[in-house]
This record gives structure tokens, sequence and C-alpha cells, in this order.
């Protein structure tokens, strides 16, 4: 029990401690939001890569060349309440 005044007031410096921190993290925060421009990784994602655009276009242009169409046609299907087709290679 005679520990107990010892061990309050270690708590309250570590809980000082820890507020002065808090208070100076925020301090650093506060400042970089006050300058304007980019952030520090801003601008990453874009990075230069040796994959093109042009790939993914050419990529894309042939994976999606029929969404259109498919959507359409299951659009229609649903509006007559048909049944889904089954994908080939899933009949018994």
């Amino acid at each position: 029990m005679a520990d107990e005044p010892i061990i309050d007031r270690q708590h309250e410096r570590e809980r000082e401690q820890e507020r002065r921190r808090l208070q100076e993290e925020e301090l650093k925060d506060l400042e970089v939001e006050a300058r304007r421009g980019p952030r520090p990784l801003e601008g990453y994602a874009g990075g230069h890569t040796t994959w093109a655009s042009a790939q993914d276009d050419a990529v894309a242009a042939v994976e999606h060349a029929h969404d259109a169409e498919a959507s359409w046609e299951a659009s229609k299907r649903q509006a007559r309440l048909e049944p889904e087709p089954e994908p080939e290679g899933e009949r018994d």
C-alpha cells in the first residue's frame, strides 16, 4: 500500500509524456496541412513502368469486345423471363 503514491506519480508522468508526444505530433500535422502543394506520396501511383497503357488498351479491347452485346442479350432474356443459358462445357 505504501507504493501506491509512487506508482500513481509514475503513471501521471507517463500520461504527461504521452500528452506532450501527441501535442507534438498534432503540431507537425497542422504544419503539413497548412502548406499547399502535393503531398509527399502523391504522384507515385502513376510512376513509370515498362508496361505501356497501349498494352492495357489492347488487352481490354480483346477481353471486353463483346461485353455490350452479351449484356444486351442478357437484359432481353431477363425481360422475357427466359432462363440463362448454361455456359459451354458445363452441360451433363
